[in-house]
């Protein structure tokens, strides 16, 4: 399992000495090393980020208030030279509190308690994703269709043509419109006539995806951006 952190600390031998510590975990990846939580928001908005190293004490916003503003924060070690903060980082959940000055043994403590934590969030949407389903009117009769079998949609003037894992294309009198409320977070309009599963997609060439099962699909100029940005969160990047 590889979790992608940031280091979060104003004072540069601080910062210095977290990110070694970081790189010497195997399974921790350091995506940013940033000096203020401004920084750190920046690198959230283009990159998947599955856990915070953040000092406290920092000017103009500390560590503590950057995670409580977050809607849907990572996995988080604060870490501080600071005792009375304890109490308050676990009500935000935090993962560990690491009491500067800290030696290497306390920062492996804390990796493994976030290896922990992100093994069972990741287990827990897996579990999720694998139980939602919709129920789709084809005909006169109601088909039972989970959500992740969807490969991709593709939009036919009234109606809506489904393909599903294993199973012959599914026709729906429908709109794009009235689907995408149904629809979680991994499937993304890329064309006007076509809305992809995320979790389907075998590789992305220029502006053309390949889809499981072969299909090539085009990704237009009005949702290449925002397509882009999904796929810069998952991506590995020098």
């Amino acid at each position: 399992m590889n979790i992608r952190c940031i280091a979060i600390d104003d004072e540069p031998m601080a910062l210095e000495k977290l990110t070694n510590y970081i790189e010497k975990i195997p399974y921790l990846e350091l995506v940013a090393a940033c000096t203020c939580p401004c920084e750190a928001m920046q690198v959230m908005s283009e990159n998947k980020i599955d856990a915070l190293f953040i000092d406290i004490s920092m000017p103009d916003i500390n560590g503590m208030d950057f995670v409580k503003a977050l809607p849907d924060p990572p996995a988080v070690v604060f870490i501080t030279a600071y005792a009375e903060h304890a109490a308050e980082s676990y009500k935000v959940r935090a993962v560990d509190y690491i009491l500067k000055p800290y030696s290497y043994i306390d920062f492996q403590r804390a990796a493994e308690l976030v290896r922990q934590a992100c093994a069972l969030k990741q287990q827990g949407e897996a579990a999720h994703r694998d139980d939602e389903f919709v129920f789709l009117k084809v005909d006169y009769r109601y088909v039972r269709v989970k959500l992740n079998d969807i490969i991709y949609i593709e939009g036919m003037n009234e109606y809506l043509k489904i393909y599903v894992k294993g199973n012959d294309p599914l026709l729906v009198h429908t709109t794009f419109k009235q689907m995408n409320g149904h629809l979680p977070d991994n499937f993304l309009q890329v064309h006007r006539s076509y809305v992809v599963n995320v979790n389907h997609i075998l590789e992305v060439e220029r502006s053309v995806i390949l889809m499981e099962g072969g299909k090539r699909i085009s990704i237009s100029d009005s949702n290449k951006d925002a397509f882009m940005s999904y796929l810069g969160r998952y991506s590995v990047r020098k």
